[in-house]
């Protein structure tokens, strides 16, 4: 019966977020987190802990989000080379960062050595956002290296669906790098075209979501260039 349980939470976790029902999604990751720790389910506990931290930056809920953080740090011996674990521990810091526009603390962030290229990838991507936006182009330029090697590396392993998640995320770097740099019309096309390729991919029901959409980064981009929704350089 308790998996059970667990596996119902699980499903709320799934469409709560999507719908933008940031409350119940706290309310069933809390219960999520408590079940699989009862459990001795490290991946499942990470996993909730990930949608939290989410639901609680969607908020505003800071506090809550870096005390959930906290909690992350205090788990020993995590095998971060597994997808659900390695994940959720690189999303989180990640998304605590992003979601906040701490770039200088996105820019800081570390890699988790043992990982999966699309789990490297994460932070890496983030790190590359981080530079970028506090005004180091060039920096960032360097740090893209990385996510283009993860990137090779999944392409020779033959997994093109996170090959193609990972060419998305180089593509948003580069726009970024460009915008900071000043080249904002080739800005802008890096960045439709990281959306458009986002759009196109067919993204599994349990497969983890991107930290920030494609599209919603493009909107970013527009607002902050004065370009708005309608005008001829718009979405």
């Amino acid at each position: 019966m308790a998996h059970w349980g667990v596996a119902m939470t699980y499903a709320h976790q799934l469409w709560e977020p999507r719908l933008g029902m940031w409350q119940d999604s706290i309310t069933s990751n809390l219960a999520a987190t408590t079940g699989a720790h009862a459990q001795g389910d490290v991946g499942e506990e990470l996993h909730a802990m990930d949608y939290l931290t989410y639901a609680y930056l969607q908020l505003g809920r800071n506090a809550e989000a870096a005390r959930t953080l906290e909690d992350l740090r205090t788990i020993s011996g995590l095998h971060t080379d597994e997808f659900k674990v390695g994940y959720a521990a690189s999303a989180m810091p990640v998304c605590y960062a992003i979601e906040r526009r701490q770039w200088i603390e996105a820019a800081r962030l570390v890699s988790i050595a043992d990982t999966q290229p699309q789990v490297f990838a994460i932070t890496e991507w983030a790190r590359v956002i981080g530079l970028a936006r506090s005004g180091k182009p060039a920096a960032a330029r360097q740090e893209v290296d990385r996510l283009k090697t993860a990137y090779e590396q999944l392409r020779s392993a033959r997994d093109d669906y996170w090959a193609t998640q990972v060419h998305v995320q180089i593509n948003e770097a580069l726009a970024w790098v460009a915008h900071a740099e000043g080249k904002n019309d080739e800005a802008v096309k890096l960045m439709r075209d990281a959306a458009d390729e986002d759009d196109a991919i067919e993204k599994g029901p349990v497969t983890a979501g991107a930290i920030v959409p494609a599209r919603e980064q493009l909107g970013d981009l527009l607002l902050e260039l004065g370009r708005p929704p309608g005008s001829p350089q718009g979405v």
